[in-house]
């Protein structure tokens, strides 16, 4: 594996977070679409699909463009990627996590109407939740939306599969799971994704990141059980794969 791949997973998980959370912290922490919850719901569950629609056709040539640990799991699991290039994407999905709710974090605190309770976009559950969901609630909530998204992302970047098309399916995968994680616990689907905003927010976001940091990890293991369940041995290989040179390394 190539320096590149990494930075390119650096870069992904970034800007996910910059645009996915910031996104949400318009819509909920300064109510920029007023006060329809629903239209923020969808404004969020659209902006974190689209941003992962453009780089999966901008960065996935180069690194398949997992930008979340979860994905990355998944991809482990079902025998597509070894445990030395697994450990390197976590590595680097979670330091762009944390640059993206970062740049993110200076962005928003450059305006007058920022304060503590406007929050980056942070998961959370009990008071943290628009329903009120519990930690097992979410917790659950968690696994099966990780893994119907994880297993959307095998299933079409199989070699079978149509290259082509693949991103608009995992963008809309991912805008789907969000339509209704959202008013559970904000849908983290992403350890990187929920640990970059935590450490900036603190409090009950810091206390309750457990939840959105092992869920979609069991979530992505399990995707990758129904992967090898529904689809015959010999068909895991990605059809969007790393350039040549980066397989070689």
């Amino acid at each position: 594996m190539k320096p590149r791949s990494l930075i390119a997973e650096v870069l992904g998980t970034a800007l996910l977070v910059f645009f996915g959370a910031g996104t949400a912290t318009m819509c909920f922490g300064f109510k920029v679409t007023g006060t329809s919850v629903a239209a923020g719901v969808v404004m969020t569950a659209l902006a974190f699909g689209l941003v992962l629609l453009v780089l999966v056709y901008a960065i996935g040539p180069i690194s398949g463009c997992h930008v979340n640990p979860a994905v990355t799991m998944g991809f482990l699991v079902s025998r597509r990627m070894s445990l030395g290039d697994a450990i390197g994407y976590w590595v680097a999905q979670v330091v762009g996590g944390i640059i993206g709710a970062a740049g993110l974090y200076g962005v928003v605190r450059s305006s007058p109407l920022y304060h503590a309770s406007v929050g980056l976009g942070a998961d959370g559950y009990g008071r943290s939740s628009m329903i009120g969901a519990n930690a097992a609630g979410a917790f659950a909530a968690e696994i099966v939306l990780t893994a119907v998204f994880v297993f959307v992302i095998l299933s079409v970047t199989r070699r079978a599969s149509n290259a082509t098309v693949a991103g608009i399916a995992i963008g809309f995968a991912l805008a789907l799971v969000h339509l209704i994680g959202i008013p559970i616990d904000g849908t983290s689907v992403n350890p990187a994704r929920s640990l970059g905003p935590a450490l900036f927010v603190g409090g009950s976001a810091l206390s309750q990141l457990w939840v959105f940091l092992v869920a979609p990890l069991v979530g992505g293991s399990l995707s990758a059980l129904a992967y090898h369940f529904f689809y015959p041995e010999g068909e895991e290989q990605a059809s969007v794969e790393p350039a040549p040179e980066e397989q070689a390394a």
